[in-house]
């Protein structure tokens, strides 16, 4: 039986919708300017090797994987081995698109696993769950072992968590996703209510992301003072007000700015705030209609 989401006379299936959201998350976080050392509207931040026009060609081509991770948790209905595998093997596949899209830069991995548990765990069950729940749901999965998974040489990721002795995006899954529930999507709702626009609640919660995160492409190419730089210059931006004030975005400018000196950018972080806008589009973005075909 098929859940169909229904918005005015259109019908999507759940899978199609979960896909949307997810594409329309990676879209909306590249867009989103002015971003410290990453690729926006204005440029390709730290990178060479990335622009705009390429992170929204890899967005669009995971759309098919996003569903067939959704899919696959609709036809299991459980969290379970099968599922932790079918998740596995379709990401897998998404990645080898994505870098025949990109002629092999590596734009979107860190998202294909965020947002592939994400959207698994989404369309389990009922659609009316808090992000908190979905985040566990998606833990629950992500600690089951991928036997399927082939083993392959060092990540810079795996080096530099064994390096720094810090988690990675495997364990900030398995943890729940804490720095998406309890630091991003709490300013994303603080700096709405307090009036700082769409654009600049979304970068406050970018900020917040950064404030903790030990963000492994920022280990990789600047160390630990690039990751100290980058979390106390956020924590200075949203301590001055914020990227909706005068103070704070003259702050934002001096975080760029040190970003760019040590080439670093902030890509773990980035896939974050993609996630935290999947999960408030799925609080507050819920279609009036469910049905079941």
């Amino acid at each position: 039986m098929a859940t169909q989401v229904v918005f005015g006379d259109a019908q999507l299936s759940l899978g199609d919708w979960l896909a949307d959201l997810a594409v329309d998350a990676l879209i909306d976080e590249a867009d989103l300017s002015p971003k410290p050392g990453l690729v926006d509207r204005r440029g390709n931040g730290a990178h060479t090797d990335l622009h705009l026009g390429l992170m929204h060609a890899s967005a669009l081509a995971l759309w098919p994987s996003f569903k067939a991770m959704a899919e696959a948790a609709q036809q299991r209905g459980a969290i379970d081995q099968a599922l932790r595998e079918d998740v596995g093997r379709i990401g897998r596949e998404g990645e080898v698109e994505m870098l025949r899209v990109t002629g092999g830069v590596n734009t979107h991995r860190g998202a294909i696993w965020a947002l592939g548990l994400l959207s698994a765990a989404a369309a389990l069950e009922s659609l009316e769950l808090t992000p908190e729940q979905v985040a566990v749901r998606a833990a629950r999965l992500a600690l089951l072992n991928d036997r399927a998974a082939p083993v392959t040489g060092d990540s810079h990721g795996a080096q530099v968590c064994r390096l720094y002795g810090v988690h990675g995006a495997r364990e900030e899954a398995q943890l729940g996703f804490p720095t998406v529930i309890q630091q991003a999507l709490p300013q994303l709702a603080r700096s709405r209510a307090a009036g700082a626009g769409e654009q600049n609640a979304r970068l406050d919660a970018l900020l917040a992301i950064m404030t903790q995160l030990a963000d492994t492409c920022v280990l990789y190419r600047a160390g630990m003072a690039g990751l100290t730089c980058m979390q106390s210059g956020a924590r200075a931006v949203l301590a001055a007000g914020g990227c909706a004030s005068l103070d704070g975005r003259r702050l934002l400018r001096d975080l760029e700015r040190d970003m760019l000196r040590l080439r670093a950018s902030p890509g773990g972080a980035a896939d974050l705030l993609a996630a935290t806008l999947f999960l408030d589009r799925l609080q507050h973005g819920l279609p009036a209609q469910l049905g079941s075909l």
